[in-house]
């Protein structure tokens, strides 16, 4: 069934086929093509969130199709047809992070997860299934995924080495997926992302940590990465998923696209779905520990001939002694397909070649 969600799209599909029967119809302002809308057949084609000239939705209900307005009162469109940018993420940050529409819709979300409604469970399923299929849109076959804590500083050793791995990654043609937010993620999307030379990378690092920690001040660790998102050519296919869950947490802006959920329990499903090249586990706490063992479950019961795609937890004092995953991956993959797909390794340099 087609999906038609610009204008554009609409006016071909007009032209070339004479109908709107069985087509998807996503976030168009409809209002000027009233008589191209009440001359076409609409049999079973879905309206979502449009907008119609006066007395147009009624007819095109009783002619066949199914029509789903716009919800009243929220501060994003449910019905959207792509992933957010930085720009539209973080617009209106020069009066402060708090104008953004990113916090704006964390202040929403904060409020109805204590007075929830169908309304707003409607809206937020609606949001999610926009942009999951959005991101389906993109085709990442093959794209990596590297996880990673969010408390890693811009400046340190470990923020270093993560944007080398994003970078590398990229140099092999991968698309890269991290969880969208700072620390590891923002530094893994920021490699990925970064095409000039390893200078402008030492550069932007430099840039960036004069803005160290988000919790100091949000406005200004976002605009600093604006800044470097402004100086450098940024256009790596590199993506982040991240979540209002952690709302706290501001996505970084080194992203092509930013697939942000309302839900963790989808936007975990998702990444970890799109990551058929591989998963890279850098140090984190309770969310990389929560993604391993979610990447785990699926390779563990992967059949004998079954592809098994690789599994990489990097740093070996980490996942053998403060976080102690590595022994029980190991003993769950004795005798099973996924042992020779997962690796434990000290140093991102070994990650790439284990990718395959």
């Amino acid at each position: 069934m087609p999906e038609i969600e610009s204008l554009a799209s609409f006016d071909a599909q007009l032209a070339t086929a004479g109908t709107l029967a069985e087509c998807y119809v996503q976030s168009l302002d409809l209002s000027g093509r009233s008589d191209q809308l009440l001359a076409s057949g609409v049999t079973h084609a879905v309206f979502l969130g449009c907008t119609f000239g006066p007395g147009v939705e009624p007819q095109l209900e009783a002619r066949g199709a199914l029509v789903f307005p716009s919800l009243p009162n929220l501060p994003f469109n449910p019905y959207r047809s792509g992933l957010y940018t930085a720009d539209e993420l973080y617009a209106g940050l020069e009066r402060g992070h708090r104008y953004t529409l990113d916090a704006r819709v964390y202040r929403w979300w904060r409020h109805v997860g204590q007075h929830r409604s169908l309304t707003s469970e409607l809206a937020m399923t609606l949001h999610d299934h926009a942009i999951t299929e959005a991101l389906d849109d993109l085709v990442l076959t093959g794209a990596v995924g590297v996880m990673g804590g969010h408390q890693l500083v811009r400046g340190s050793a470990g923020y270093s080495d993560a944007a080398g791995l994003g970078r590398a990654l990229a140099a092999t043609g991968r698309t890269v997926l991290s969880g969208g937010g700072p620390g590891a993620m923002e530094a893994v999307n920021l490699g990925a992302a970064l095409v000039g030379p390893p200078s402008d990378l030492v550069t932007a690092l430099q840039m960036l940590a004069e803005r160290p920690r988000f919790a100091d001040d949000v406005a200004s660790w976002v605009g600093t990465g604006l800044a470097v998102r402004a100086r450098f050519d940024l256009s790596g296919r590199s993506f982040g998923i991240p979540t209002w869950l952690y709302g706290h947490e501001p996505p970084n802006v080194f992203s092509a696209g930013i697939a942000k959920l309302f839900s963790n329990a989808i936007r975990e499903d998702v990444l970890l779905r799109h990551a058929s090249g591989g998963l890279v586990c850098l140090p984190g706490a309770a969310g990389t520990v929560q993604e391993v063992f979610q990447a785990v479950t699926p390779r563990f019961y992967a059949a004998v001939d079954q592809p098994v795609p690789p599994l990489v937890l990097v740093g070996v004092d980490y996942w053998t002694r403060v976080q102690p995953a590595w022994p029980l991956l190991a003993n769950l993959a004795q005798g099973r397909p996924m042992a020779a797909a997962i690796h434990l390794v000290d140093a991102v340099t070994d990650v790439p070649a284990l990718l395959g």
